[in-house]
């Protein structure tokens, strides 16, 4: 009764704490939707706004706030640091709803005049800077006002990515706004009379997009969360589903103990008349009196689990998520492990209706095992392959997401089935027949009858398989980042350098004794036209949907041949054109650009080039290798065409140690204030950074299937303690010693927690080399220090619980067991 219902428990809480939770997020997204924008309406855009709409923005009226964004170098005087940051200028007024939480307090309202600045807390304790201290953007010197906290629209995991640096807007160097730098500009609105901001955006559409103009409202700030936070739901979702189930798979194996134990009390029923029927009744109608204890205590557990969750999810999380009671997430949580349960308990309890009235008399007397399956017996599988299927549907956020939950279900359990029947098949058949006798008892011990093997391989693999399967994800991803920066292959990349200063900037590397591995010219541009039809003529047909592809700004560069990141794979390189070179520009474009944009050899493509008409056509198809720490782009000129241009140049290196890299950014960044630089190491500890607390939120989840598989693994290991008990009593009769019998529980828990190991395992490797090649297209690791770590980890945890359980039966008396077959 007790491993019944704590898997109940576990399954349900999983159920009710992650709904809960689920309901929770989505409450606190809409009452503070308005939190999120930090005001009714937004506009934003590359480039600043042109006069037709700024037009538009004051004949708008209402609340209005600027802010301009950009990426450039926080130099710390007092300690020498700098560190690549998002600038974000601000006017007095945003946010409108909501607020900057800033630590002092005050510092969130006072910035915003004189020239102070509000920094980063991360990026404050990375460099030891402290309130009162300066930074400089630029060639402007501000101080630090405060430590950023929460703003709107970002959570703490993305200011890891890019730490947010706030200064006012008019106390903004101008001169890093110069041509070539990615800046956004935006003016923020609010409407005390009541105007709907969507109303507005409609109107606007066509105007606004025509102009490269993006809007934002808080109807789709809070759509756009949803999207955002739908890979969440869906994790949070998988997990809770999964935990049911091996809670399920618990409640199974905990009826098969029961009913095992009351097989006399059957048969005696049935000499006195009970019908078969009457009897499967009787023990369904207790299961059900022990399901409605499970879920009732689970229910009240997941509630008080669901404070945690947050707790956990902060970092990613982009509202402060209250505490509240979701009776709709607690009764259908209740109602699916009520479902589930009966379902899983139905299969042991067929048995009681086979239950002969002999068995009262000749105990010996077993019901066959072997007979052909009833009619029932398949309807009830059936039934339970639909309910899971329901149930996942119920639980998924979508129901075609349900659907390839229980497929997915089914598949990994079918795997893991037919693993485990392949090495109990290989195990009885090939046990070395030389082994000491305690390594072969223990060993048949997995394959004897009524042996648990199966039913605990899957609950201890599918443990391993979430775990291994995050752990090789991780360790691909951050070997991919470890391999840019490996050899000679440049770790410090410095960009936004204008012309005249490539030289400067050579010299300063040159002091340092660092290599310029390479200097690329960079020019912005965006396609008008292809093929003829212009972009605004797409734009109008209501039938066409363009992509990121047809709007963005490309940034494109002018060279002789292919870098030894690409491959052509389809026409050809023309290296460089005459400066009265007639007809179009022959250019190459990369695979998967050319592929959204529908481009083949011999298109044509019209960029508008800094104001100037550029008529091109595609002679060449490109492969870029994007991991490669190298300048790549989408689109590349010959030479002789770009030159004269606009542009800016990027300049690669290597520094030998993070101390040099540190050394010269300063010295760059003194020189030249505008120009900015990326130091591969530290984008490398940043992700890592990153990925640790993923990987932490994914084990916090995994924590459920964990303590299910626990009780899985429990209820296995207690079902072969009736074997155990007469096998201890028989070699005790034969002379075997207390450390004998203990020696060979040693062999079998220590074979079944490898088995179930390697198992997961198998499982593990298939899917991280899937996420890698197929999800992160990057090469598949196989940390084998880290797994051996696992398995070793899998055999204790085994051996362990499998003691725990078995624990008093070698003191039982030979008489106490052999009485009660009698």
């Amino acid at each position: 009764m007790l491993l019944y219902i704590s898997s109940m428990i576990v399954g349900v809480a999983a159920l009710v704490s992650i709904n809960s939770f689920g309901d929770n997020l989505r409450q606190a997204i809409d009452a503070q939707a308005e939190t999120l924008l930090g005001a009714d309406l937004s506009f934003e855009g590359r480039t600043p706004f042109s006069d037709v709409i700024e037009a538009v923005i004051d004949s708008l009226g209402g609340e209005q706030s600027r802010r301009t964004s950009f990426a450039s170098m926080a130099y710390f005087p007092a300690t020498g640091d700098v560190r690549l940051s998002t600038i974000r200028g601000h006017e007095p007024g945003f946010p409108y709803y909501g607020e900057i939480e800033t630590d002092p307090p005050e510092a969130g309202r006072s910035y915003i005049t004189g020239r102070n600045a509000l920094v980063d807390g991360t990026l404050m304790h990375q460099f030891n800077v402290s309130v009162g201290d300066s930074v400089r953007i630029g060639t402007v010197m501000y101080r630090v006002a405060g430590r950023l906290i929460q703003t709107p629209r970002e959570t703490a995991a993305v200011m890891l990515f890019s730490p947010r640096i706030y200064v006012p807007l008019a106390e903004l160097d101008k001169s890093l706004l110069q041509r070539g730098s990615r800046a956004e500009y935006e003016v923020y609105f609010r409407f005390r009379d009541g105007r709907d901001a969507d109303a507005i955006v409609d109107e606007l559409k066509p105007l606004l997009r025509a102009h490269n103009v993006r809007t934002d409202t808080v109807k789709e700030e809070k759509e756009g969360w949803d999207r955002s936070l739908s890979n969440l739901y869906r994790f949070l979702s998988l997990v809770g589903f999964m935990a049911l189930i091996l809670g399920s798979l618990g409640v199974a194996s905990s009826i098969h103990v029961y009913i095992r134990q009351r097989i006399q009390t059957v048969a005696i029923l049935r000499c006195f008349g009970a019908k078969a029927w009457s009897t499967f009744h009787i023990y369904l109608f207790q299961a059900i009196g022990m399901g409605l204890v499970g879920v009732t205590i689970g229910s009240a557990l997941g509630f008080g689990i669901q404070a945690l969750i947050p707790i956990v999810l902060g970092d990613f999380l982009p509202v402060d998520v209250a505490f509240s009671v979701s009776w709709s997430a607690i009764w259908l949580g209740a109602g699916i492990g009520m479902g589930v349960t009966i379902l899983f308990a139905l299969l042991p309890l067929l048995s009681v209706k086979d239950v002969s009235p002999l068995i009262a008399f000749r105990s010996e007397l077993e019901t066959d095992t072997h007979r052909p399956r009833s009619l029932f017996w398949w309807l009830i599988n059936g039934i339970i392959a639909l309910g899971i299927i329901l149930f996942a549907v119920i639980q998924a956020p979508q129901p075609v997401v349900g659907v390839f939950y229980a497929l997915g279900l089914f598949v990994v359990f079918g795997v893991l089935w037919i693993v485990a029947r392949s090495m109990i098949i290989l195990l009885r058949r090939h046990t070395p027949r030389n082994f000491p006798y305690v390594w072969r008892q223990g060993i048949a011990n997995l394959y004897r009858p009524n042996n648990q093997t199966l039913i605990m391989t899957l609950a201890l693999g599918l443990g391993t398989f979430l775990i291994a399967t995050m752990l090789l994800a991780q360790q691909s991803l951050l070997k991919q980042i470890s391999l840019v920066t490996d050899g000679d292959r440049p770790n410090l990349v410095f960009f936004d350098i204008q012309p005249d200063q490539v030289d400067g900037i050579s010299r300063t590397l040159a002091e340092y004794d660092m290599p310029l591995i390479d200097s690329v010219p960079i020019v912005s541009m965006r396609i008008t036209a292809l093929n003829g039809e212009t972009i605004e003529s797409m734009r109008a047909d209501s039938t066409r949907r363009l992509t990121w592809a047809h709007s963005r700004e490309y940034r494109s560069t002018y060279r002789h041949g292919l870098t030894d990141s690409e491959e052509l794979i389809e026409g050809v390189i023309v290296e460089a054109v005459s400066t009265n070179h007639e007809g179009l520009i022959p250019i190459t474009v990369e695979s998967d650009v050319a592929e959204t944009l529908d481009l083949a050899v011999g298109d044509s493509v019209e960029f508008n080039v800094q104001g100037i008409a550029v008529r091109t056509e595609i002679s060449g198809i490109r492969t870029v290798d994007w991991q490669r720490m190298q300048a790549n782009f989408f689109f590349v000129f010959p030479s002789g065409v770009l030159e004269e241009a606009p542009q800016f140049n990027v300049v690669l290196t290597r520094a030998s140690s993070e101390k040099i890299a540190a050394e010269v950014q300063s010295s760059v960044v003194q020189h030249f204030p505008n120009v900015s630089s990326i130091d591969i190491s530290l984008v490398m500890n940043v992700f890592d950074a990153i990925f640790r607390r993923i990987a932490f939120v994914i084990q916090f989840m995994a924590l459920f299937s964990i303590i299910a598989g626990l009780l899985v693994l429990s209820a296995a290991v207690f079902i072969s303690r009736f074997q155990r008990m007469e096998e201890s009593v028989l070699l005790k009769t034969l002379g075997a010693s207390r450390s004998q019998i203990l020696r060979i529980m040693l062999v079998e828990y220590s074979t079944l927690g490898l088995l179930a190991a390697s198992t997961g395992l198998v499982l593990a490797i298939g899917a991280g080399w899937g996420l890698a090649n197929f999800v992160f297209e990057v090469d598949f690791v196989l940390p084998v220090q880290y797994l051996l770590y696992l398995v070793l980890a899998e055999l204790t945890l085994t051996i362990v619980v499998g003691f725990v359980n078995s624990r008093g039966v070698y003191e039982r008396q030979p008489l106490e067991v052999l009485r009660s077959e009698v």
